[in-house]
């Protein structure tokens, strides 16, 4: 019997704002470019305040979050477990997640009291992108937030890496990947961001545990995580705790490893105006292609002309529509 969802995701759920700004203004804040930093929401409430706020738009977003909607608009069946305030923000979260096919543990009207989190996406002339991150009420995501059955019914359990920052969301982690073991669901993992091994490599190493069937992460990361001085000596170190895994390499393309062999997955062409997004929706259009009958090598062609895409564009996403027409490029 097919299950109920390709992919079970769990992660943060930002109100994501991007915006585009300039190399003097990341100068002028003193903001560390190139990296997620947690704020506080006087410190994001300061940066907004000090942004043009017309050139920005609004979306549900987190890392995961974009995966899974990714993963919707080629079409997997997917579900998504967060945690929102009963504010404004909140709401728009739940109906835009809605909106994109994802099915949730989130309930209208029973928002627990507080601040929906939000993240500023800050784009720079070299598409480079830099987030400020206020979690809010998504910073005390806990075990609650798991929907056991709709875990148990899916082929992939999808963790965020950004959840290792806190002890109740870590705490959720290690028990989603057990309940996932149990009941014979793929494990899948991504580091999140440099930072996230960077300053909690224990913790991680933590969630990790004996090993996931999946593990997704960039290049830095993977450096960052296993010590490693090179590419290939990294690799080596991945297979001992992922029984598969992918690197992206940015505009170099990536390394995918399907537990046997190594492919090289070619870069498409692209002009890139903002990066943000471009490794979630390379795991989301993976995540598809190998729940759908496609090789590690497919998906993760199909995956590189999918990032390719959305870096040529503001926004972190693809239209269910261009998903599409991008599946019948390369498949038919």
């Amino acid at each position: 019997m097919p299950s109920k969802y390709h992919i079970y995701g769990m992660g943060n759920a930002l109100v994501d704002i991007v915006t585009e700004v300039s190399d003097q203004f990341v100068q002028e804040h003193a903001i560390e470019k190139g990296v997620m930093t947690l704020v506080d929401e006087a410190r994001q409430h300061q940066l907004v305040e000090a942004i043009h706020l017309p050139s920005s738009d609004m979306q549900c977003g987190g890392s995961a979050a974009n995966t899974i909607i990714g993963a919707a608009q080629f079409g997997a069946s997917c579900y998504y477990s967060c945690k929102v305030a009963n504010d404004e923000m909140g709401n728009f979260y739940h109906e835009d997640l809605t909106a994109n096919n994802v099915d949730t543990n989130l309930s209208p009207g029973a928002h627990e009291e507080g601040i929906t989190g939000k993240c500023l996406v800050m784009t720079t002339p070299d598409a480079e992108r830099t987030m400020h991150t206020y979690l809010g009420i998504t910073a005390n995501y806990s075990n609650k937030e798991i929907a056991i059955e709709a875990l148990r019914e899916s082929d992939f359990l999808y963790i965020e890496g950004y959840l290792v920052t806190g002890d109740h969301s870590r705490a959720a982690m290690i028990e989603a990947k057990q309940l996932a073991e149990q009941n014979d669901v793929k494990t899948a993992l991504t580091f999140s961001d440099p930072s996230m091994v960077k300053y909690f490599g224990d913790p991680m190493a933590e969630v990790v545990g004996a090993g996931v069937d999946l593990l997704f992460c960039n290049e830095e990361e993977a450096l960052l995580y296993t010590g490693a001085a090179t590419i290939e000596k990294a690799q080596e170190s991945l297979k001992g705790i992922a029984k598969s895994f992918v690197v992206t390499l940015g505009p170099k393309g990536a390394l995918v490893f399907d537990g046997n062999n190594t492919y090289s997955i070619q870069p498409f062409k692209t002009n890139a105006v903002d990066t943000n997004g471009a490794g979630d929706l390379f795991a989301g259009a993976f995540l598809y292609g190998i729940t759908h009958g496609k090789s590690f090598e497919e998906a993760g062609t199909l995956a590189s002309l999918a990032a390719s895409k959305v870096v040529s564009k503001f926004g972190p996403r693809l239209s269910a529509e261009q998903a599409s027409e991008l599946h019948l490029q390369l498949f038919g």
